[in-house]
Parts: structure tokens; sequence; C-alpha cells
């Protein structure tokens, strides 16, 4: 499995805030973390290279690669690409589950076998030759499991991969139940959001973490991932309020075609951002890199999604 193009040298790029009153600084410091992002970017290109026969869909382009990379490197804008492969890669991989289980596979049967051959990589079993998503999950097991982190956190990291697989079966079936012409089997906005484990966001943090976070992280890791599962609401709704057009043309889910409209979406978001307030508080003397980490990831998707989305085109 192919890394970075070039080796990293240990030093993070300057944090832009801390350069926020020179503007000369300031675009040095964001300079710096676009580096980063570039470097990441080739490096999932190089993912995708290894396992063409996951990566061939035309939406998975090299904007995509470039979207991501910069989204874990703003995120995280005082580490290396190196030390953001993880976040990387595990996002990138979400892609590809999202477009075999949404696009590619034609029944339930397939959607579990997947899920199935996925568990048993995670599990620690050797993936086929020919399942290039589960030979590109074995390589992040690998990596992960790689971490001190790894052996007391091995659960937590196996059942946020267990609620993204199910996650994305359970849309799969909801939207399959409604193209029969049962409009009854889909779900309430509440029970919707409440299956956001689909946008994958928390089991990339609880890897990032594994892998990257410092002691004070790791102490308060189960809190953390409770916020980190409601910040990934957060984003769900979002990526619905950018993508109500091409969820149509997918023949996808969002919130907007189950009864919510955008107001509504709008108003929740800010509730439960509050509430992320609420809970990211109490921690920000104890563990201030995962708080960081985390209100980045909502103030950045904020803006992205107000402009953007990372899918290409069909």
């Amino acid at each position: 499995m192919p890394n970075p193009d070039t080796p990293d040298n240990g030093v993070p790029p300057e944090s832009a805030e801390r350069t926020a009153g020179d503007p000369m600084r300031a675009a040095q410091g964001h300079g710096a973390v676009l580096a980063q992002a570039v470097r990441a970017a080739r490096d999932l290109a190089a993912c995708a290279e290894a396992y063409p026969d996951v990566f061939a869909a035309k939406p998975i382009d090299g904007t995509l690669f470039i979207a991501v990379a910069c989204a874990n490197a703003f995120g995280s804008p005082e580490l290396s690409a190196a030390r953001l492969r993880i976040a990387n890669r595990t996002s990138l991989w979400i892609f590809a589950l999202d477009w075999l289980v949404d696009h590619v596979a034609t029944s339930r049967k397939e959607i579990d076998d997947l899920n199935r051959r996925c568990l048993a990589v995670a599990d620690g079993r050797d993936p086929a030759p020919g399942d290039g998503l589960a030979r590109f999950l074995a390589d992040i097991r690998d990596e992960v499991a790689a971490s001190p982190a790894f052996a007391g956190l091995r659960d937590d990291w196996r059942s946020q991969l267990v609620r993204l697989l199910e996650a994305g079966a359970r849309e799969v079936e909801w939207k399959a139940s409604a193209s029969s012409g049962d409009r009854s089997a889909l779900p309430s906005f509440e029970v919707y959001l409440g299956n956001a484990d689909n946008y994958g966001s928390a089991w990339v943090n609880i890897s990032h973490w594994i892998v990257n976070g410092d002691a004070a992280t790791l102490a308060h890791v189960d809190r953390l991932q409770v916020i980190s599962r409601e910040v990934q609401k957060i984003l769900r709704l979002l990526n619905d309020l950018a993508t109500l057009e091409r969820d149509k043309s997918w023949n996808d889910l969002n919130a907007q075609l189950l009864g919510a409209d955008a107001g509504t979406l709008t108003a929740r978001i800010e509730e439960i951002v509050r509430h992320c307030h609420t809970l990211l508080e109490p921690l920000r003397g104890e563990c201030p890199e995962a708080v960081d980490y985390l209100e980045r990831q909502i103030g950045y998707s904020t803006g992205f999604y107000g402009t953007s989305d990372y899918w290409g085109s069909l």
C-alpha cells in the first residue's frame, strides 16, 4: 500500500490562528495547511490506484480526494499529512462503501455479504484477493492496530464500524420499500436522524484518536465519542441541506424528502450545535486538542456545505 509521495519531515504546519493578526503570516499558515492537504490528496489518489475495482466510479474523482484531504487538514491544522493519513483513508473508504451499498449492490443479500466480509476483516481475518473494499479496510485496520491505544479501544473501533455498516444497510432497506410503492416504510425525520452513523464521521474520529490522540484525549475518549456522534448528526443535516437536488436525481434519501424543510433542518442544526457546546465546554480545559478538533468539524463543514459537496457527477 503506497504512502504519501514524499517522506514526512515531522514538522506540523503553523496554526493559522496564531498568525491571525498579521495577514502575511496568516496566509503563510493557511498555505502550510494546504500543503499538507495536497500531500494527503496525492496519498488518496495512490489508494485509488491500488484498489481500481473500488474507485472506478466516476463520482469518486480527483476533486473528491482534494476535498477530503482539505477537510481533514483544516480540521487538524497543526498535524502533518502523515498524521492525517488515517483520517483521510477512513474517510475515503466510507465513500467507497457508500457507492457500493447505494449504487452497485442490487439486493439486501449483497449488502449483508459485503458487511459480513468487512466485519471479518475488522476482526483480523485476511480479505479475499479480489475484494478491494475489504483489502483497503485491512490496510486501515493494520495501521490503526499498530497504535498502542488500539488494545484498549478495539471494541469501540469495531462497534462504530458496525454502526456505520448497519446504518447504510438500513437506509437502503428504507429506499427499497419506498421504491416498491410503500411510502409508509420511509422513516420519520427523527428516525432518519438517528441513523446518522451512515455518514461515518464518528468512525473516522475514533480511528483518528486511536492513532493520534494525546493522553488527555484518550483519557476522555468515552465522553468524546458520545459528542462525536452528536457532531455526526450536524454533518448529516448540513450535507442534506446542500445535496437535495443531487439526492433526488440519485434516488438517495434526504431529510428534506421526509417532511422536514430547510428551515427545520437549520433550526435542528443550531439546536444540536448548542448541545455539543454544552457537552464540550467541561472538557475544554481537560482535552483541548479533541475539543478543538470536534468544533472545527462543525465549523469547516458549515462553510464547506454552504457552497459545495464532495461527490463528483454521475
